[in-house]
């Protein structure tokens, strides 16, 4: 049997802010039309909660949208880990293709920050399935690194 083809499309950002700061804005589903160039629009309750449902609506580089249907399957508000704080928020993709087994994938979003340093926001989705490529890692890693920067802009503070 052929293994099962994998995708980790993913996006790193360093943000001159306090952990709480960019976690609030995370947080807030209902404002990710202000300044989210990637998802656009998140149905959702605010704040998200293990177990909800989320539409999210996405923009494409070449500007067509798209709906996806998720789950929200962890929500860790900001913790201490020794001198490092951080926070994780992640999803799992329900729609048609991952309800016939073709298309599987987890979206973590994570923070970090050590004691006096810059939060550092990771994103990744952890793709499987045999039509992963129809998925389209390349351009999901194009959204999650203009998701990254916006969330940068957001958070950090204007001169």
């Amino acid at each position: 049997m052929l293994p099962m083809p994998e995708a980790r499309p993913g996006a790193t950002v360093t943000i001159d802010a306090p952990l709480e700061v960019v976690w609030a804005v995370m947080m807030d589903v209902d404002a990710y039309g202000e300044w989210n160039p990637f998802l656009f629009r998140a149905e959702c309750p605010s704040p998200p909660s293990p177990g909800d449902a989320i539409v999210l609506h996405v923009r494409w580089p070449n500007g067509r949208t798209t709906r996806s249907p998720e789950r929200i399957s962890a929500v860790e508000p900001p913790y201490a880990d020794g001198d490092t704080q951080r926070a994780l928020l992640a999803y799992v993709y329900e729609g048609l293709p991952a309800r016939l087994g073709l298309v599987r994938g987890t979206r973590f979003q994570r923070l970090s920050q050590v004691a006096g340093g810059p939060t550092v926001y990771d994103t990744v989705e952890e793709f499987s399935g045999p039509l992963v490529r129809l998925a389209g890692p390349a351009r999901v890693a194009d959204g999650f690194r203009r998701h990254a920067e916006a969330l940068k802009a957001r958070c950090e503070p204007r001169a």
